[in-house]
């Protein structure tokens, strides 16, 4: 299986970034968690801090690619463009957020993405990147 993992704003920050909410650990680091955890998928990380960017990697693997993790960070509560995108694409996407976006700033609570997704995960730490993972085996 061919997954693209999808990472937002600021999530290049990941191990420096507000490590109380989002760990002390690299995303390319747990990367290679991920792939050793799961050797038969063939897993691919994308990184943008530009909403367009995320958008045009949507449209790239979304009819090529048997499943996307998405994180879309803080376009999460703002973006109709990627609502739009994933609602464009066959491939089934995942949300994830690290923290538990429920537990934060009110404005947090509201995804514009999540109605176009096959589910979301929050409030798991990175450990819902590899969740998310499970899931999208299961559906094949």
């Amino acid at each position: 299986m061919n997954i693209q993992i999808i990472n937002g704003p600021n999530l290049n920050l990941l191990g420096k970034r507000e490590t109380s909410i989002y760990g002390s650990e690299s995303f390319e680091d747990f990367l290679e968690t991920l792939r050793k955890r799961f050797p038969s998928l063939s897993l691919h990380y994308y990184q943008s801090n530009v909403e367009g960017e995320i958008v045009n990697k949507l449209h790239e693997v979304g009819f090529s690619f048997d499943g996307i993790v998405l994180n879309a960070g803080a376009y999460t509560h703002t973006s109709v463009a990627i609502h739009d995108a994933i609602g464009g694409i066959k491939t089934p996407v995942v949300e994830v957020h690290i923290s538990n976006v429920y537990a934060r700033e009110e404005f947090r609570h509201k995804s514009l993405i999540t109605s176009k997704c096959a589910g979301m995960l929050t409030g798991f730490g990175m450990e819902g990147y590899a969740l998310a993972l499970t899931f999208l085996m299961g559906r094949k």
